[in-house]
């Protein structure tokens, strides 16, 4: 029933502005629209609603990532626009802030300015576990 339906990702933002130039500017994702109820970005044919609310609790777990062909080239161009990566106690993260999973996966997390906690992931080939 809601296979071929088109997927909306929701967010929250107690500021606006900041979120707009966050999503925008420095993630780089075209902006479809704001009113006073959202921000509306394009997230590669979804659409991502950043909802304007009076109050938020970040969870303590992703809640948006993407998966990329070079972890390492994407953390490098993020950390130049002022994006700082998570370091998390339990994990063995390298100095750039990845963490590889027994999959052989590596992930990165960072926060939008709401706290909303992302990431980065790169997925190995086949041929790479």
């Amino acid at each position: 029933m809601l296979a071929s339906a088109t997927v909306t990702t929701f967010l929250a933002t107690t500021q606006p502005t900041r979120a707009a130039t966050f999503y925008g500017e420095i993630l780089g994702l075209p902006q479809i629209s704001e009113d006073q109820f959202a921000l509306v970005f394009d997230l590669h044919g979804a659409e991502l609603r950043i909802q304007k609310v009076e109050q938020l609790t970040p969870q303590p777990f992703t809640v948006l990532g993407w998966q990329v062909g070079d972890i390492a080239a994407v953390i490098a161009a993020l950390t130049a626009r002022g994006v700082t990566f998570d370091r998390y106690p339990s994990l063995a993260q390298s100095d750039r802030g990845i963490w590889r999973a027994p999959s052989g996966a590596q992930v990165a997390w960072f926060r939008d300015p709401d706290g909303n906690v992302l990431s980065v992931a790169q997925y190995p080939l086949p041929d790479d576990r």
